[in-house]
Formats: C-alpha cells, sequence, structure tokens
C-alpha cells in the first residue's frame, strides 16, 4: 500500500500537466481568432472600398459628364485632382503572378514583357511611338492592380530591411494611398504599336497609364551615400546649357581625373587655335573662359581647397557647385541591406529540366517552349537574379523557412527551397494549362 503523500503528488503531476495542455489548447484558440478577427477585417475593408467606390462613381459621374463638356469644367476636374485614368495599353509580361516577381527592374535583367497601345487611346497607336526607337529605356507608370484591397498604412516593412519599419514614402512599397507604380525597362524595339522591353517587375495583365523616355541628363543626377556636407569632386567639364537638348550624351561628366577643359562652344574654336600658338596664348585663353563661366554663374571654386597648380593654368580636378548639388543622397540601406545576396544554385535534376524547354522563337512543338525568354540560358539567369535577392516575404523567411517556394516564369514552374545562405532550385516543369 502506497502511502497517502505520493498518492497526492501524483494527483498534482497530473493536473499540472492538464493545465499546461489547457494553457497550450487557450492559446491556439486565440491565434485562431486573431486570424478569424483580421480575416474579417480585411473582407470588411475590401467590401467598404468597393461600396465607396461604386458611390463615388454613381455621384461622380453625372458631376463629371456635366463638367467635361466644357474647358473650365476640366479645369476644374484637374485642379481638384479628379481625372479619369485611361489605361494606354496592359503588359504582357514573362511574370503571371506576384510570387517570384523581382522587386526591382535591376535585379533581373533577363527578363521580358511586350506592351500593346490600346486603339481605344488613339486612332493610330503607332504614330504615338515614332521617335521612341531613339531611346533605350523608358519609364513605365502603371496601377498596383493585384494588390487585393486599398489598405494602406503610414509605415511599412520593406523586405531588404527584414522586418524594420519605416515611412511608405521612402519605400517602394505597392501598398499607398494612390496605388501608382513606377519602374524604369530596357527598350529592346517597336514593332508598329507594340513595344518590346527586358529587365521588367511587372506581371502580366498590368494596367499602364504612361510611358515617358528616360534621359540621364534630367534623370540621373549624381548618386552618393556619405556626409552631405563634404564636397563632391569632379573633372572640369562643361557644356552650353542651350545644347541639354540636343541628346542624353550632350553633358559629359566623369569622376576621373582629366588634363583637358571643355568649353563652351562659343570658344571651341578659339582655343584650337590657340594651342597651335603656343602655351602662353593657351593659358591665357583658359582664364578668359573661366572668367566667362563664372560671370554666367555656372560654377564657384571651392575656397577651402588648396591647389599647387599655378593661378590660370588647369588643375586635374574642381570642386563645382552648378547652383544646386550636383549629386544625390539615399538610404543606406538600399545598398547595404542588413540580409545578404544569396547564393542560387541547381540540382542536376532541375538542370534537365530546363534544358528541355525551347526558345520563344522555336517552331517545335513536341517539347515545352518559352513565352517570352530566348532560351534556357536567359532562363537561367533570371533565375539567378530573382532568387539571389531573397524573394520571400519577411514573413515567409521567419515563419516558413523550412516550406518550399514556389513562383513562375515565363512557361516553367519552379520550385526551390532555401537553407543558410543560398537557394536551390529543385524542380521545373511547364505550366499545367
Amino acid at each position: 500500500m502506497s502511502p497517502p503523500g505520493c498518492s497526492c503528488a501524483e494527483q498534482v503531476r497530473k493536473l499540472t500537466q492538464q493545465a499546461s495542455v489547457m494553457r497550450k489548447e487557450i492559446k491556439n484558440l486565440r491565434q485562431q481568432m486573431d486570424g478569424s478577427i483580421r480575416a474579417h477585417k480585411k473582407q470588411m475593408s475590401s467590401l467598404q472600398f468597393m461600396l465607396t467606390d461604386c458611390m463615388k462613381h454613381d455621384r461622380l459621374q453625372p458631376v463629371s459628364k456635366s463638367l467635361s463638356k466644357s474647358s473650365s469644367g476640366m479645369s476644374q476636374l484637374l485642379e481638384q485632382g479628379r481625372i479619369q485614368t485611361e489605361p494606354i495599353g496592359y503588359i504582357s509580361s514573362c511574370f503571371a503572378v506576384k510570387t517570384g516577381t523581382p522587386r526591382q527592374p535591376t535585379i533581373c535583367s533577363s527578363s521580358r514583357a511586350s506592351l500593346k497601345i490600346e486603339p481605344s487611346v488613339f486612332n493610330n497607336p503607332e504614330h504615338s511611338l515614332v521617335g521612341l526607337e531613339q531611346y533605350s529605356h523608358i519609364w513605365i507608370i502603371f496601377l498596383f492592380h493585384k494588390n487585393g484591397q486599398m489598405s494602406y498604412k503610414a509605415k511599412v516593412k520593406p523586405p531588404r530591411l527584414n522586418g524594420q519599419r519605416v515611412g511608405v514614402y521612402s519605400t517602394r512599397s505597392p501598398h499607398r494611398p494612390n496605388a501608382l507604380g513606377l519602374t524604369l525597362a530596357k527598350l529592346e524595339r517597336i514593332a508598329g504599336d507594340t513595344l518590346h522591353l527586358s529587365g521588367v517587375d511587372i506581371i502580366a495583365g498590368t494596367p499602364v497609364l504612361d510611358i515617358k523616355p528616360y534621359i540621364p541628363d534630367y534623370d540621373s543626377p549624381k548618386t552618393r551615400t556619405d556626409d552631405t556636407n563634404s564636397e563632391y569632386k569632379q573633372t572640369s567639364s562643361f557644356t552650353d546649357p542651350m545644347d541639354l537638348d540636343e541628346g542624353p550624351d550632350t553633358l559629359e561628366t566623369s569622376s576621373e581625373p582629366s588634363s583637358e577643359l571643355s568649353v563652351c562652344p562659343a570658344a571651341a574654336s578659339n582655343l584650337s587655335c590657340s594651342k597651335r600658338s603656343g602655351s602662353s596664348e593657351v593659358t591665357e585663353l583658359i582664364a578668359e573662359v573661366k572668367n566667362y563661366l563664372k560671370q554666367q554663374q555656372l560654377f564657384t571654386e571651392n575656397p577651402n581647397e588648396n591647389t599647387d597648380a599655378p593661378e590660370g593654368t588647369s588643375a586635374g580636378t574642381t570642386t563645382l557647385k552648378f547652383g544646386h548639388e550636383d549629386y544625390s543622397t539615399i538610404a543606406a540601406w538600399v545598398r547595404a541591406p542588413p540580409i545578404s545576396n544569396l547564393d542560387v544554385r541547381f540540382t542536376a535534376n532541375a538542370e534537365k529540366e530546363l534544358k528541355e524547354f525551347l526558345p520563344c522563337d522555336s517552331t517545335d512543338s513536341a517539347r515545352p517552349k518559352f513565352k517570352f525568354l530566348k532560351g534556357p540560358d536567359e532562363a537561367v539567369a533570371a533565375i539567378h537574379g530573382i532568387l539571389s535577392a531573397d524573394p520571400r516575404s519577411v514573413y515567409r523567411r521567419t515563419r516558413c523557412q523550412d516550406r518550399l517556394f514556389f513562383f513562375t516564369l515565363d512557361t516553367a514552374d519552379v520550385t526551390c527551397w532555401f537553407g543558410d545562405g543560398f537557394a536551390e532550385v529543385v524542380r521545373v516543369k511547364p505550366v499545367q494549362s
């Protein structure tokens, strides 16, 4: 017969175990309730947005029709920021869904897409593209049509920051008050009313609102991430400001030292003649050019900079300011994020399956064929670009580390998994239609 003390201890142990199990069950129930509440809020938010949009449309439609009959009415709508957008076309892309689509165009330069201008916008859509072939890249303004709902927050968690919060306007998050997107794409060629693009980060079916040519002279200031108070060194290279409209390659700037001083066209011929006359005349002419440029307030030399070059001669570099600082600054985490790029590798089976795909221009119908990509090599480069940047969300990185990752590239369904510092492609199959 066991002593009474042992029986009581056994009962206490069993009760403790039961209490522990009950706590776990209660915790699971709370998590399920929280998930249900979040899903309910999302559904209610989506319904509310749809109802509000319908009400606004019904309320603004007669007003817009009446106002659009007069030029003053159109001006009033524009001043209020109420315009009815009409897509100029829809993207056909090698990315069918959001999962696996690059977050920036430079991540995957091998990606391809096309954009056909809608005939409802212009009677002759091909006329709107005349002259665009002179540019290598274009800006594309589009809608994030797959956001699912118009919910947004003042602070977001960019995947590159691995969960840290920053203001939505300091990021390129698709969840914004106005779901407008901007991307830079390479213009491969134009065929009639269709633009063929590469280096895109847009999924198929995306409505495009506008396109504009990319002009480095206007769109790409010098970029740096160090202290903005330090001076920016630049070569003594100048161009007449009136020549900037001639083309994207007119203004030449470089960070490398140079012994030449490019001057405005008005003095170019005089400079060449002076070089033949002797070094003294060259020195005098350079001094005159410097004085001329100073009078035009094109630049100011840094008074604190010491140089051993004689006055009036051309030094190697000059600190310049063109009315505004000739550089831009960006957040440090853009170039040095807390997460690092991943190594990408393929299993032997995945490589074999990928080699079965034919290029987009192939006439063979017996094997799977790409619609946009030019062959398995281009597909490998695209997959490397996508996976090396780690396309997973912060939630998947932290909560679903042991799960397979699926995405679609052109006509291929790609299966991979992520390890410590690498991503491995394990299967590549044709998309099941």
